[in-house]
């Protein structure tokens, strides 16, 4: 969906575009990774989640979120960036995954840290998701005002899709 009628924002300078959003979300991805779990005696009966639910929800969950975010890349391949201050020669995408979930490589990222957590019955990981839900919930406003100030049509398409859980959230 193309609006070209609308003037494109005049190009933000280095620092302006969420660069801090970026970092910020690769240092909560290291400290998802680098947590232990806890409690530790939640896996005492079966390591490291190894039991036949644990297992189904991790398989799930993280085929799920490659596929959730391997959609969402494709969809965007011509305007991804690590940013997220759109492409100056965005468009609005609407279709495929995005008429889902407005942010499917945030909920994709969101998917794959519930899988972990459940397979390891960790509550550190848990709070963590929780963490990273506010995070993302705060990169994406972010990022929506800035894709509404380049694409008006942005706030029609917010109102009919949901952010990261079709038709819940």
């Amino acid at each position: 969906m193309t609006n070209t009628d609308t003037q494109a924002p005049a190009p933000r300078p280095p620092g302006k575009r969420g660069e801090y959003l970026v970092v910020l979300q690769f240092l909560l991805m290291a400290v998802f990774i680098a947590t232990p779990v806890w409690p530790e005696s939640a896996q005492a009966a079966f390591p490291a989640g190894a039991t036949p639910l644990g297992w189904t929800v991790l398989v799930l969950c993280w085929s799920a979120a490659l596929l959730l975010g391997g959609l969402g890349s494709h969809h965007i391949r011509e305007y991804l960036t690590p940013l997220p201050y759109p492409v100056d020669h965005s468009r609005l995408v609407t279709t495929g995954v995005y008429a889902l979930v407005r942010h499917p490589l945030y909920a994709s990222q969101l998917l794959a840290a519930l899988g972990w957590a459940v397979f390891s019955t960790s509550l550190s990981h848990l709070l963590l998701l929780l963490v990273a839900l506010g995070f993302f919930s705060f990169k994406a406003s972010k990022e929506e005002r800035w894709l509404t100030e380049k694409h008006p049509e942005y706030a029609d398409y917010a109102k009919k899709v949901k952010k990261f859980i079709p038709w819940i959230y």
